[in-house]
């Protein structure tokens, strides 16, 4: 009975040693799985850092097909728009984009913007001048129909074929202060710019003023109010500009029009358009557009434009969209009309 208590008390303090053992080499398991996993997280954290630093680059490609019959009609291909990219955050309230067009290389956009409070926000460098609805917040690739309207396109300047007088086109360098008041009900834009247009010194020692208002009193609703000041060229020729606009766009439905009027060099020019459009499902939209632009106040039964646009746009998946659009172009006066068929294709990253 002894050797048995005996026997059992040797194995009892064997076994307790060596639960012991596992105890201590578990415990250093856990310990360098701790460690491990601690280190993991280091990295992680120092290569989110090192990711948020760098660019998010970016960009699209813009392909297009333009039918347009009668007298001085066109057929051709165009390879409209190669657009890149970077921006970024250098902190928290510091943030910059630079964006540059390749089918004819330059700079489109170059600046920073500094964020202190929602309310009170500046740019500086070069980039879209605040005005009107349309020019600002609807973009080449976010635009439902292929071309801006020809108040946007003559007055605004946003395409390179725009506004030939004074060579405006949209965008220019200078400064604005801007900013979301009110829970974002009502924005601001206050800018100063050279008005000599992109990539250029200014050619006087005056400076374009532009200010703008946007107001949402509900979700979706926007109604805006832009007014530019400017002497532009050596000669300080007046070009002054003001619009007004509604835009509606939430859910299955969009509506926006504007109205904008122009004084250069003493040459009054005006124009408005309504475009409509309803989304069917996710990525189709049916979009039709009306506007009448007149190139000359003093003149304008001679000198007025009607267009009347019908399209479709398709987005079968994030990074395509495919435009198809007819146009009825309608000259007053007995000045004949045009009908324009384009078709464009658009890859973006």
């Amino acid at each position: 009975m002894k050797k048995f208590l005996l026997i059992a008390m040797l194995f009892g303090v064997m076994s307790a040693k060596a639960q012991t053992s596992i105890e201590q080499e578990q415990a250093a398991q856990i310990a360098q799985l701790q460690e491990e996993v601690a280190d993991l997280k280091k990295r992680g954290t120092a290569w989110d850092k090192i990711t948020k630093a760098l660019p998010k680059v970016s960009g699209y490609t813009q392909v297009r097909y333009d039918y347009k019959d009668g007298d001085g009609g066109s057929s051709t291909f165009q390879l409209r728009r190669v657009r890149l990219s970077l921006d970024g955050n250098i902190s928290p309230t510091l943030d910059y984009k630079l964006q540059l067009e390749l089918t004819s290389p330059k700079i489109v956009d170059a600046y920073f913007s500094y964020k202190p409070l929602a309310g009170l926000k500046v740019r500086v460098g070069q980039y879209k001048v605040p005005f009107s609805i349309e020019n600002t917040d609807y973009g080449p690739t976010k635009l439902e129909l292929i071309d801006y309207s020809l108040a946007i396109s003559y007055l605004v300047g946003n395409s390179e074929a725009a506004d030939k007088k004074d060579g405006a086109n949209g965008r220019d360098i200078g400064i604005k202060l801007y900013g979301d008041l009110f829970d974002k009900v009502l924005s601001y834009d206050l800018g100063v710019f050279n008005g000599a247009g992109i990539n250029c010194k200014d050619n006087n020692k005056s400076k374009d003023v532009v200010g703008r208002i946007m107001v949402r009193p509900v979700d979706g609703l926007v109604i805006s109010g832009s007014y530019l000041w400017s002497e532009g060229g050596k000669n300080y020729i007046t070009r002054n500009r003001w619009a007004a606009g509604v835009c509606y766009d939430k859910g299955a439905v969009m509506a926006r029009s504007e109205w904008i009027g122009g004084n250069t060099d003493n040459v009054k020019s005006d124009g408005f358009y309504a475009t409509a459009g309803y989304r069917f499902c996710k990525n189709f939209m049916v979009i039709a557009r009306y506007e009448q632009f007149c190139f000359d106040d003093d003149n304008r039964d001679a000198m007025t434009q009607e267009n009347y646009t019908a399209g479709l746009a398709w987005q079968p998946v994030k990074h395509f969209k495919l435009q198809l659009n007819y146009v009825y172009e309608d000259y007053i006066q007995g000045k004949g009309h045009n009908n324009v068929l384009q078709v464009q294709a658009a890859a973006m990253f």
